[in-house]
C-alpha cells in the first residue's frame, strides 16, 4: 500500500540522497523547479535525463541504472507508462529505499513490485509540496 502518513512522509523526507528520473535543464518546468526547490533545501539531488550532459551544474545520468553515486529516493517525472522500467532499475540497486512518483504519475502494479522488494512506495504526490507541508 502506498505511503499516504503524515508522518510517514516526513519520516521519508529525511532521507538525503534523490535521483530525480526526467530532471529538466529548462527553468520553469516542473522537472526543473522541483529538483531545484529540494537542492535549495539541502538535499543531493542527481540528475536523470539522458538528453542532457549537465544539469545544476552536476553530470546527468543517461539512467538510474548508470547512476553511481548513493540513491535513497527516486522522484519520478516521467509519464506513468515508463513508471514500470524505473522501477525495475530501483529494485536492481541495493541502495534505494523508496520510489516517488510525482503528480499524475501513477503505476499500482509497479508499486505492488517495488513494495513487494521491500521499498516504500509514494505515488500521484509532489514532493516539494509535501516537503513545504511537512518540514519546510
Amino acid at each position: 500500500m502506498p505511503v499516504e502518513s503524515d508522518a510517514e512522509l516526513a519520516e521519508i523526507l529525511e532521507y538525503d540522497h534523490v535521483a530525480v528520473v526526467g530532471c529538466s535543464s529548462t527553468p520553469g518546468k516542473d522537472a526543473h523547479d522541483v529538483p531545484q526547490y529540494l537542492l535549495d533545501h539541502g538535499y543531493d539531488v542527481i540528475p536523470v535525463n539522458p538528453y542532457a550532459d549537465e544539469i545544476f551544474g552536476r553530470a546527468a545520468y543517461d539512467s538510474l541504472a548508470d547512476v553511481d553515486e548513493q540513491v535513497d529516493v527516486v522522484d519520478v517525472f516521467r509519464p506513468s507508462e515508463e513508471v514500470a522500467g524505473i522501477v525495475d532499475e530501483a529494485i536492481a540497486r541495493d541502495d534505494v529505499q523508496v520510489v516517488w512518483t510525482q503528480l499524475g504519475i501513477k503505476d499500482d502494479d509497479a508499486a505492488r513490485r517495488a513494495e513487494d522488494a521491500g521499498l516504500r512506495v509514494v505515488q500521484d504526490k509532489c514532493i516539494k509540496v509535501e516537503h513545504g507541508r511537512l518540514r519546510a
